[in-house]
């Protein structure tokens, strides 16, 4: 190897990477570093750069990456060495475009076609590279173009091909389950390959898909047992074994698979039984190996119906875990256990002594673990000990976290399982005492609550008790130099509320307490709003009493500067505070009742005490409420929303076909008469509000439909609102997702025999105190259950269809202005009465219809349309005769009908006439013959049809 060094590499490269860890500081690696990555940019943008020398300086790269430099500079080179023949260089390309890209790289375009040139390469070796590159790289949007050549490597004849092929389209399904959700066949094909690696693999795709739908591969118990039986018989090769278990890495996704198919299933876990005890009684306990295989039978029992003899089988191996030395087979039996007692709570008396030892021992991971299962194990008779000992540990750890889980924990086991309320109070003071503002807020909610709803026994004399040694307690922690602010409001909250409910303490001492407080954490805003409030119930239950309220000169001081307080929240309870105290003793106790703060609430969410008012105003004329789900005539602002969600969430490529426009209005002239060439008189459509003006052009294609821009939904901006009411289209889907729980009936325990968890050596040295806490941990029947509850919600989504108009382009609204339809009615309702005019009225929409399209083509389309109005030169007598009696006007002559005929079409500021005009440029000598044609003819034009003058005239 010489001067190459080790691994073909350059004896530079084995210098640096020597240099690196020899490096005494941070610095000095950052200046070897960068030195490099400026050889690096010389020597890589040299022109013929020999591969061998290139994969090189790609690795070299890589190691720069790796310590946290960037070689961005260098991501083109890579991505170049893919597209080479030479395998070892393609694979060092792929290797460091997968190190260095993510998906969402712009790199990543680049790469797509080499994949696909890959997938189908007849070196099996290039294909496997490329398969590997597929599971880093290929996104949502990319996996459309590679699929198809995935699934036909399905049947490759090597198996690892197959085996990556299977794991990429895991990939696939993980980053979209849609993609690949008809391709769900194939992994069960795949479970009866014929190679033992491609059979693994498709365990990990079936752990995902039973895991989401467990019911739907309930027939495949079979051959999961099946399959782990045959592996825990050593049919497998020699080669899958592992420190001489077989198959281990098989045999623990079997077990987590046959759990999920086993939960809750009598019928399925009798499948399992024989083979899950035959794994306990084969395993080897003296590798890491073998316990991690033993460690998932133990879960798979706790998971699937329970069986007695395997219960035994689970106790016996935490047994050993438990006595072992390593801390984490003891992790692994203190974690084991917590799972068992859900099924058999008297497997944890039987390890009692090991649990002690645990929970002293100065492993900190071990130490939370065991005070996990502790909290799973508390009940009435062991609450004391188990919660003072989680807050003896929680004030000696610093961690803020753990802190905050251990003091909630320590609030919930005192709600379920105080066997006192001085023994409550004491507890919860401990912990707002010392967990201080950690504590959630939750928390002190939910202990004011209890306060006040005492314990749901109809026991008010307990309740009483409760509270009165609540007040004792808080006036006593008053004294304290600083309490957290959380803990200070409860304190104000239940002096408020129970201060002088007993008689006990005087309104004045209370109230001096409460401004006391507040003038101590003057900077807290909220403690200062708990102790005017407080202050205000105290004063209002001694009035609603009958008792002469004598208000102290430090709480009238604390008053006026609340008064005048910059925040809003103490100015308005200040004010109420003043107001209270100036009423009435029938008044205060009406607004302020004594010890109702848990009395419910309803709330009226129909508002039908509206409904008086609502009808007497209707009969007087007012306008019915509207649902803005049915304003048609309105913008809905939620629809602008959903769709700029969905489009967000839809954001990405799409490779389906565009959809064809739809034709929302239909034509109302049959076809045949479309396809006329000749000039077809059209009478004026009569609506009962507006008049409107037809008009009539000859089309060319009898296929022309009308095309009309979209003006439902849009806001009217003249004139009174008003109200269409549509017909709502979408419907409300409701789904309601029910949880069952299966409950395990508890009859079946093992009457087994007495363990000894430790041997006699171990057990003559048990100090008299730990016996005492085993005792006491462990120690008597449960006589309280833990309460627990669990809510389900049922979830309604609300399905919004919003409408999406596609944009007309120049030529449609150019067809639709040629287009001898009637007019729909003007959408311009002022409310006026109908006024006849002679002159026809213009749409003012036909200035938005102009701003979406050029001049140019509407002048085209327009020159189209009188050009095919003259080459047939029509017979004008026989048109005027056929013409409508009701369309001529006597008053009016050629001229006049010319000169004040409204023929400017508003499109861009120019008349019809003019783009005409401009388009054909006819001379001034046959203007003038066709003008003195007319005049001897004599006939009166219709003012009403401009149009048909514009024909006449070409």
């Amino acid at each position: 190897m010489g001067s190459q060094g080790g691994f073909y590499q350059s004896k530079e490269f084995l210098d640096l990477v020597k240099s690196i860890g020899e490096a005494r500081s941070k610095a000095e690696e950052d200046r070897i570093v960068l030195s490099e990555i400026e050889t690096l940019k010389r020597r890589i943008s040299e022109p013929d750069t020999p591969k061998r020398k290139m994969k090189e300086y790609i690795i070299r790269l890589v190691y720069v990456e790796m310590l946290g430099h960037d070689a961005s500079f260098g991501y083109i080179h890579a991505v170049k060495m893919t597209h080479d023949d030479t395998l070892l260089v393609k694979r060092t390309g792929y290797l460091a475009v997968t190190l260095f890209l993510n998906e969402d790289h712009d790199l990543i375009i680049l790469i797509v076609n080499t994949i696909q040139k890959d997938l189908k390469s007849d070196n099996y070796l290039v294909v496997c590279v490329a398969l590997n590159a597929v599971c880093k790289l290929i996104n949502e949007e990319t996996i459309p173009a590679v699929l198809p050549q995935i699934v036909e490597l399905l049947a490759h004849p090597k198996e690892a091909v197959r085996k990556k092929a299977i794991m990429a389209l895991h990939r696939f399904y993980q980053k979209s389950p849609s993609s690949v959700s008809h391709l769900v066949s194939n992994f069960r094909k795949r479970l009866c390959d014929n190679d033992p690696g491609v059979m693994g693999a498709t365990l990990c795709p079936l752990f995902d898909l039973i895991t989401n739908d467990v019911n739907s591969y309930k027939d495949l118990v079979i051959s999961f047992v099946s399959i782990l039986k045959q592996v825990a018989e050593r049919r497998l090769p020699k080669a899958y074994d592992y420190h001489q278990m077989p198959a281990p890495f098989i045999q623990i996704k079997l077990l987590k698979i046959l759990a999920l198919l086993g939960s809750g299933d009598k019928q399925a876990s009798e499948n399992m039984y024989t083979v899950v005890g035959d794994i306990f009684r084969k395993c080897d306990s003296s590798s890491n190996i073998g316990n991690a295989v033993l460690y998932e039978c133990i879960c798979c029992v706790s998971s699937i119906y329970p069986n007695p003899k395997l219960l035994e089988s689970a106790a016996d191996a935490i047994s050993r875990f438990l006595k072992s030395d390593s801390h984490n087979l003891k992790y692994m039996g203190i974690d084991a256990l917590g799972r068992l007692i859900k099924i058999s709570p008297e497997i944890a008396e039987q390890h009692q002594l090991a649990v002690i030892d645990c929970l002293e021992d100065p492993d900190d991971t071990l130490k939370r673990k065991t005070f996990e299962l502790l909290y799973k194990m508390t009940k009435s008779t062991n609450v004391e000990v188990i919660v003072d000992r989680m807050i003896d540990y929680m004030i000696s750890i610093n961690d803020n976290h753990y802190k905050t889980e251990i003091a909630s924990r320590c609030v919930e086991l005192a709600e379920q399982f105080a066997p006192s309320n001085q023994w409550f109070i004491q507890t919860m003071n401990k912990v707002f005492e010392h967990a201080g503002d950690l504590v959630n807020i939750k928390v002190a909610h939910n202990l004011m609550r209890l306060i006040a709803e005492g314990f749901g026994e109809d026991d008010n004399t307990a309740d009483s008790q409760l509270r009165s040694s609540a007040v004792e307690s808080y006036l006593y922690i008053l004294g304290e130099p600083k309490l957290p602010s959380v803990f200070l409001q409860v304190i104000c909250w239940v002096l408020g509320e129970y201060g002088t409910a007993d008689g006990k303490y005087s309104a004045s001492y209370i109230t001096g307490k409460l401004c006391d407080v507040a003038e101590a954490y003057s900077n807290d805003e909220t403690v200062k709003a708990y102790a005017v409030t407080a202050l205000m119930k105290i004063y209002a239950f001694e009035i609603a009493a009958g008792r002469m309220v004598d208000m102290l000169p430090e709480c009238h001081s604390l008053m006026e500067e609340f008064l005048a307080s910059h925040s809003t929240d103490l100015q308005q309870r200040a004010y109420e505070l003043q107001a209270v105290i100036g009423l009435d003793a029938h008044a205060v106790e009406s607004i302020m009742p004594s010890d109702a703060s848990c009395e419910d609430i309803e709330v009226d969410k129909a508002l039908s005490f509206l409904n008086g008012y609502i009808q007497e105003s209707i009969e007087k004329g007012a306008q019915p409420y509207i649902p803005e789900s049915e304003r048609s005539g309105m913008l809905n602002i939620s629809n602008f929303r959903n769709q700029d969600h969905h489009e967000a969430s839809s954001h990405g490529l799409r490779f389906e076909a565009y959809e064809l426009p739809k034709q929302t209005v239909q034509a109302r002239i049959p076809p045949a008469s479309l396809a006329s060439t000749e000039l077809v008189p059209v009478p004026e459509p009569v609506y009962p509000r507006e008049s409107y003006q037809t008009t009539t052009v000859p089309s060319v294609s009898s296929d022309a439909a009308e095309l009309k821009l979209r003006l439902d939904g849009v806001q009217k901006k003249w004139g009174r609102q008003t109200h269409f009411p549509s017909t709502s289209t979408s419907n409300s889907t409701s789904q309601k997702t029910v949880n069952g729980i299966t409950q395990v009936d508890g009859s079946n325990t093992a009457n087994s025999r007495t363990r000894e968890t430790y041997d006699s050596r171990k057990q003559v040295e048990i100090s008299p105190e730990k016996q005492k806490l085993a005792a006491s941990l462990f120690g008597g029947p449960s006589k309280t259950e833990k309460k627990s509850a669990t809510g389900h919600k049922s979830s309604k989504p609300s399905s919004h269809m919003v409408k999406s108009h596609a944009p007309k382009s120049s030529m449609e609204v150019a067809s639709e202005k040629t287009s001898p339809v009637q007019q729909p009615p003007d959408l311009l309702d002022f409310g006026e009465p109908t006024v006849k005019s002679t002159a026809p009225s213009l749409d003012p929409f036909k200035d938005l219809e102009g701003l979406l399209e050029p001049t140019t083509q509407v002048s085209s389309a327009v020159n189209h349309s009188s050009t095919a109005a003259v080459t047939k030169s029509p017979d004008i007598m026989g048109l005027y005769t056929e013409t409508p009696a009701g369309a001529h006007h006597k008053d009016s002559d050629i001229l006049s009908g010319l000169s004040n005929s409204p023929m400017t079409n508003m499109v861009g500021g120019t008349t019809t006439m003019q783009v005409a005009q401009s388009s054909k440029s006819p001379n001034l000598k046959d203007s003038l013959e066709k003008d003195a044609l007319v005049r001897q003819m004599g006939v009166t034009p219709s003012s009403q049809n401009p149009n048909l003058f514009k024909d006449l005239l070409g």
